[in-house]
């Protein structure tokens, strides 16, 4: 059950902060004594900064939907066919679907959560009463949310202005020039370590805040800091503008080695609370079932902190990050209505990846949509359809999984049938993981081994990084493996696929563009079954196995599932057709490698970046301000890299 909802509170945030961003509104003295001074009016305020995160191209339906983190080697974004300017790394200052004219996209909505914040942490700091409980939370939840939001920015566009002053006490306001990210990362640290002292566990956090993960907890806090630290300690590109900085770490080796160590503590605070241990979830599959069935109870998760989304009302994750399920309505388990924008595609060469034993691959693909026909989908012959699904009957419609080409294989980690409630528009509700506890695990070990700089921290705090590391592959079923930073690097790929994470690992460790032009030249094997990928085939036989109505919205539809016991060409060396295959004997047939267009994953079919411009993927790493927003700035903005001077 969601317990605090900050879109509900929307409406009173707004008009007590009095700090719309984009009116440059602030409160008055009298107002802000009166707001600040009371427990319940500011955590009415505090809602308003998490009624950003909901709004129409804010995580709504962007950033928690395909909109970042594409393209990866292991992560594709199919808007567009596949070509949509996010995802090959082809943006521009007025790039559409995410800049608007009035502003009101990723740029100018963390910047609104920020203000706000920032009016927040001086209210209470001046009025508030910080000897009580309450208070103190809602001081340290204003400073990890403002944390949140500056690191997003960071983690998208680079060096942003370092903004940490509400506008009614700073007259720059919207004119604060662009900065190094230095000064935003190293106050970040700062907020987050004063937001630890603020923050308690999350069971003796107040209120609605208590066992939620929804809200901030102390071991929230100690993840961000982490995930902050080592993105600090990594060689992400930098502009010339700040590139021979006193504070650029390529010849820092003793501040990233500080970096190093503080990720070992703060990842130890968490790891030595018998409580936080107990979040380690024993099963993979059940992370995301959690999630889809809306459970926020702290301690039953994986999850230390998510944006929560109103239910039925505000929040598409599950219908961009799903296989596709449009066909399935009223079929499949509570698929009662709305689309499946399904925006994410797992790039196939994962599926190699992966040991056999690792449950983490069929969790984490789908080779399938869903479908609820007659069977007129699958085959149009209907005594093939019969003999597919012989328990069908002759007029039945029946719920399946159809089979899909090679190049749209989906992310499968959120599913409507894992659902608590029924979905019956695009705004599901279901929330957006921000980090989870095997994260903290693996960048434990990563900082143990001195991250991508091979800086040794000072490790105190009993941390066994190879048992971390280990304790990772473990739950996944697969084998123990040797700590170095090419296998971290591997299994993190491995974990988090679909998750957002990967693109900014890459580009924080520097391989960003090596690692998707060797995912191309992994593809082109995979497409031609050469190299690592000689002894595959084009066609794969399978059956379906009859399921009832287990994934049935229903009782009494009739259900059947790819049936992964009895597939085959999936494999290398597995050629030919399997020595049972007959169509009278359920076997189905279907070539996943050539379609009407030619090769599935040919350079002109299927694309991580534009290749007609490589040098893209070191200066288009991050997003370009938008043009809106640096129009407005009045000159305190501007774009680097090889946007500048792009059209604007």
């Amino acid at each position: 059950m969601k317990k605090f909802k900050y879109i509900a509170l929307a409406a009173a945030a707004i008009s007590l902060a009095g700090c719309n961003f984009f009116d440059s509104q602030s409160p008055s003295a009298m107002d802000a004594a009166q707001v600040f001074s009371n427990v319940n009016s500011t955590e009415q305020v505090i809602a308003g900064v998490y009624e950003q995160f909901g709004q129409d191209k804010s995580y709504r339906n962007r950033l928690a939907c395909g909109y970042q983190g594409m393209n990866t080697d292991v992560e594709h974004g199919n808007k567009n066919s596949g070509r949509a300017e996010w995802n090959i790394y082809a943006m521009t200052p007025t790039s559409g679907d995410l800049s608007t004219a009035n502003g009101k996209d990723p740029w100018g909505y963390l910047n609104s959560a920020i203000e706000r914040c920032n009016n927040i942490i001086e209210g209470i700091e001046q009025y508030g009463d910080t000897t009580d409980s309450k208070m103190r939370y809602l001081l340290g939840e204003a400073y990890f949310l403002r944390s949140f939001c500056y690191f997003q920015m960071v983690q998208l566009w680079g060096d942003v202005p370092a903004r940490f002053t509400s506008i009614s006490k700073d007259e720059a306001g919207l004119k604060t020039p662009k900065s190094d990210r230095t000064n935003v990362l190293k106050q970040i640290r700062i907020d987050l370590k004063k937001a630890a002292l603020l923050i308690p566990w999350s069971s003796e956090c107040p209120g609605t805040a208590a066992n939620y993960t929804g809200r901030p907890s102390k071991g929230a806090v100690y993840a961000l800091l982490a995930r902050v630290d080592l993105t600090y300690a990594g060689k992400g590109v930098r502009p010339a503008t700040w590139k021979n900085g006193p504070e650029f770490l390529v010849d820092n080796a003793a501040l990233r080695q500080e970096l190093n160590t503080e990720v070992m503590w703060a990842c130890a605070q968490i790891m030595n609370n018998g409580n936080e241990a107990s979040k380690f979830q024993p099963n993979y599959e059940d992370i995301f079932k959690k999630i889809c069935a809306d459970e926020t109870r702290y301690y039953a998760s994986e999850v230390f902190f998510e944006l929560a989304f109103a239910d039925g009302s505000r929040g598409q994750v599950l219908q961009y990050n799903c296989t596709k399920m449009d066909k399935a309505i009223e079929g499949l388990k509570n698929n009662q209505g709305g689309s499946s924008n399904s925006s994410v595609t797992i790039v196939p060469t994962l599926y190699y990846d992966y040991e056999e034993s690792d449950v983490r691959r069929d969790v984490t693909m789908a080779r399938y949509i869903w479908v609820y026909d007659n069977g007129s989908e699958f085959n149009s012959t209907p005594e093939n359809v019969v003999l597919a699904f012989p328990e069908k009957g002759t007029d039945d419609k029946i719920l399946y999984q159809k089979n899909q080409m090679v190049g749209d294989w989906y992310l499968n980690k959120y599913r409507v049938e894992w659902m608590s409630r029924n979905r019956t528009g695009n705004d599901d509700g279901v929330n957006f993981p921000i980090i989870r506890y095997a994260d903290v695990l693996l960048m434990a070990a990563e900082a143990s081994i001195g991250g991508i700089g091979g800086d040794m921290p000072t490790n105190t705090y009993g941390i066994d990084g190879a048992a971390c590391f280990n304790q990772v592959r473990t739950r996944a079923h697969a084998s123990s493996k040797e700590l170095t930073m090419a296998n971290i690097q591997e299994e993190r790929k491995l974990e988090f696929t679909g998750e957002y994470i990967r693109k900014y690992d890459l580009m924080r460790w520097g391989i960003l563009k090596e690692t998707l032009e060797a995912a191309h030249e992994r593809l082109a094997a995979m497409n031609n079954h050469e190299g690592e990928f000689a002894g595959l085939q084009d066609t794969i036989y399978f059956k379906y196995k009859y399921v009832g109505d287990e994934y049935s919205y229903t009782a009494g539809i009739k259900g059947f599932v790819i049936d992964p016991d009895s597939t085959y060409g999936l494999k290398k060396g597995e050629t030919g057709a399997p020595a049972t295959y007959s169509k009278e004997n359920g076997w189905v047939k279907t070539a996943i490698y050539l379609g009407s267009s030619g090769r599935e994953l040919a350079p002109d079919n299927y694309m991580l970046f534009d290749r007609e411009f490589p040098e893209r993927l070191n200066g288009r790493q991050y997003w370009p301000i938008f043009s809106v927003n640096v129009g407005q700035s009045e000159g305190a903005l501007w774009n680097d890299y090889d946007y500048a001077g792009a059209a604007e």
